[in-house]
C-alpha cells in the first residue's frame, strides 16, 4: 500500500504500527535465542544431581581420590528432608562454630566459670547482707588463704586439662590417613576412600565391575532412548527423570547423542546397609562424546570430535538378600 504525500497517521495507526514492530522484534529475539534453551550437558542426568541415597540422601558423600572435594546436593529427590537444616552436610557450618561473634573465641571452661560465679555470688551476698564485699566468706586473711588454695587447685586442673587435650590430639593423629592406592586407568581403586567407612558392607571386585558396566549400559540406553532397558538398570525414580529429560529434548525437536564412552577411574566413597537394602556410592570419572542435534542432524550443542571428561558420584542400591545393582542417584562432583 502506497501512502500519498498528504497522508497523516492517526494515533490509532501509530499505536498499531508500534505494536506490530514490538511483536516482530520479540519473535526475532525468541528465534535467535532458541538454541540457548538446549541443555549443554545433555548426557543422562544432564549435569544435575538427582535421585535418592536412602537416609543419606541429604548428606554429602565422603571425599575420595577421584572426587577430593564435596558433592553437589540433590536438585531433585523423592526423599523428604528430615534434617531441619537444609543441605546438612554440604559445607554446613559446624554447630559449635555457629553464632560466634568473635573469631577464634574459645568456649568457656565449665569449672572455671562455676568457680568465678561462686566467688562473685559470695561477694554480692556479703554486700547485700551489710558485711561488705568480703563479709560473705570470713575475714580478709581467711579470704587470702582460700584464694591461694583455689589458685593452686585451678592450676593443677588446667595442667591436667592441657595434658589430656595434648594426648588426645597426638593419639588421634593419622586416624584418617588411609593409604590411597593409585589404581590403574580404567579401573576402580577399592581403597581410594579418604574417610572411614560407616558400615561393614563388603564391596568386592564383581561389584566394581557391575558399577562400571552399568555406567556404560545406561549411556547406551540413553543414546537409543530405550526406556525399557533403563528400567533394568535404574530405580523407578531415576527412570522417571531420564524419561522426562528425553521427552523435553524431543519436544524441542532435539536429540542427544553420546558415544565413545571410556571409563577412566573410580573409587568407593561409602557403602552401607539399611532397611533391608544395600547402598554403595562410587566416584567415577569417564569421557564421552556428548552432543545435541536438531531434527535435521545439525549439531546444536557439543562437539562430534572433542570428548568431554565428566566426574560424578553414582549411588547404586540392591536388596540385601541379593540381586542386581540399580542406579539410584547421580551427583555432580564439586571442583571438577
Amino acid at each position: 500500500m502506497l501512502l500519498g504525500p498528504n497522508f497523516v497517521e492517526t494515533p490509532a495507526t501509530v499505536k498499531k504500527r508500534y505494536l506490530s514492530s514490538a511483536l516482530t522484534a520479540l519473535l526475532t529475539v525468541s528465534l535467535l535465542g532458541a538454541p540457548l534453551a538446549y541443555q549443554a550437558d545433555a548426557r543422562p542426568g544432564q549435569g544435575s544431581s538427582m535421585g535418592s541415597r536412602g537416609s543419606r540422601t541429604w548428606s554429602a558423600p565422603p571425599a575420595t581420590r577421584t572426587t577430593p572435594y564435596s558433592a553437589s546436593p540433590m536438585d531433585r529427590s523423592i526423599t523428604p528432608r528430615t534434617d531441619p537444616m537444609p543441605n546438612s552436610g554440604f559445607g554446613a557450618q559446624a554447630p559449635y562454630r555457629q553464632g560466634m561473634g568473635m573469631q577464634g573465641m574459645r568456649p568457656r571452661h565449665p569449672f572455671l566459670t562455676g568457680l568465678a560465679g561462686g566467688l562473685l555470688g559470695a561477694g554480692l551476698f556479703g554486700l547485700l547482707s551489710g558485711h561488705g564485699f568480703f563479709g560473705g566468706i570470713g575475714s580478709f586473711f581467711s579470704l587470702i588463704g582460700l584464694l591461694l588454695q583455689i589458685m593452686l587447685v585451678v592450676w593443677v586442673v588446667m595442667w591436667l586439662v592441657r595434658r589430656f587435650s595434648k594426648n588426645r590430639t597426638t593419639g588421634g593423629a593419622g586416624a584418617n590417613g588411609f593409604n590411597l592406592s593409585q589404581g590403574s586407568t580404567g579401573s576402580f581403586a577399592p581403597s581410594g576412600a579418604t574417610a572411614p567407612q560407616s558400615s561393614a558392607l563388603p564391596i568386592v571386585a564383581s561389584d566394581y565391575q557391575a558399577f562400571q558396566q552399568t555406567l556404560l549400559d545406561i549411556q547406551n540406553a540413553w543414546n537409543q532412548q530405550n526406556i525399557t532397558a533403563m528400567q533394568q538398570m535404574a530405580t523407578p525414580e531415576m527412570v522417571s527423570y531420564f524419561n522426562q529429560q528425553l521427552s523435553a529434548l524431543a519436544a524441542q525437536g532435539a536429540r542427544n547423542v553420546v558415544s565413545n564412552v571410556h571409563f577412566i577411574q573410580g573409587d568407593l566413597a561409602e557403602a552401607w546397609r539399611e532397611n533391608g537394602m544395600d547402598y554403595a556410592t562410587v566416584a567415577m570419572r569417564y569421557s564421552l562424546i556428548d552432543l545435541t542435534t536438531n531434527a535435521t542432524g545439525q549439531v546444536i550443542e557439543g562437539s562430534s570430535t572433542e570428548p568431554v571428561t565428566v566426574t560424578e558420584l553414582w549411588t547404586f542400591t540392591r536388596p540385601s538378600r541379593g540381586g542386581r545393582w540399580l542406579l539410584s542417584a547421580i551427583q555432580q562432583a564439586s571442583g571438577s
